[in-house]
């Protein structure tokens, strides 16, 4: 199966598994997965037969942020994402770099992406999760959990520590900022330190807004 026919098989297979329910976990969020990849390969020269498979199956089995197992979610979307892979008869000399790929990209597994492939995977899902699309699913996801946006008496963090269990704004300091910095392709970082300049200028123009 030549690589367009295979895009075409996992985008289907995904279209069943992509929540409907969860805007941050969308099948809109696989295809700018996919899409951010596509473009980390070219740009690193990686093999495209191991990133492409990887970033369409990347959350292959999708366990909620608040559920126990999240943090064991990239290993059991690997070892399911191989057995399908198995069954539509991918190469098998793939499938290991393709289950580390997916295995590395989690920020909760912490798992060390030792191949320029599972970097390239690891950097546009964390990639998603910055900038303008970054923000709608933070707040996509707090919505969902009924999180309250921020605590009014110190919105931003200035006097305490960020708590983002609690406060959707908190997240940003808590994590997303400190994902940018986990980047790491040369070319995901690059992207990354735009996405990061326009988080900060929304989260300028909300102070205004809510701060007399």
């Amino acid at each position: 199966m030549n690589l367009d026919a295979l895009e075409k098989t996992l985008e289907s297979k995904i279209a069943g598994i992509a929540s409907s329910e969860d805007p941050a976990h969308d099948l809109s969020h696989f295809k700018r997965v996919v899409k951010t990849a596509k473009q980390l390969c070219a740009l690193e020269k990686a093999r495209a037969e191991i990133v492409i498979p990887a970033a369409w199956l990347h959350d292959f089995v999708i366990i909620p942020k608040n559920d126990p197992r999240r943090s064991q979610a990239s290993r059991i979307s690997a070892t399911e994402a191989k057995k399908f892979l198995r069954e539509i008869g991918h190469p098998e000399k793939d499938l290991e770099d393709i289950g580390h790929a997916i295995e590395a990209h989690s920020f909760s597994a912490d798992i060390e992406a030792k191949t320029l492939e599972a970097q390239i995977v690891q950097d546009a899902d964390r990639l998603d999760g910055l900038g303008a699309i970054g923000v709608a699913r933070c707040f996509a996801t707090a919505g969902l959990l009924k999180r309250p946006f921020y605590l009014p008496e110190d919105p931003f963090c200035e006097n305490r520590e960020p708590q983002d269990a609690l406060y959707t704004i908190d997240h940003f300091y808590q994590k997303l900022f400190k994902t940018a910095e986990t980047l790491k392709t040369q070319a995901g970082r690059a992207e990354g330190v735009k996405r990061v300049v326009s988080m900060k200028q929304y989260l300028q123009n909300l102070k205004q807004e809510i701060i007399d």
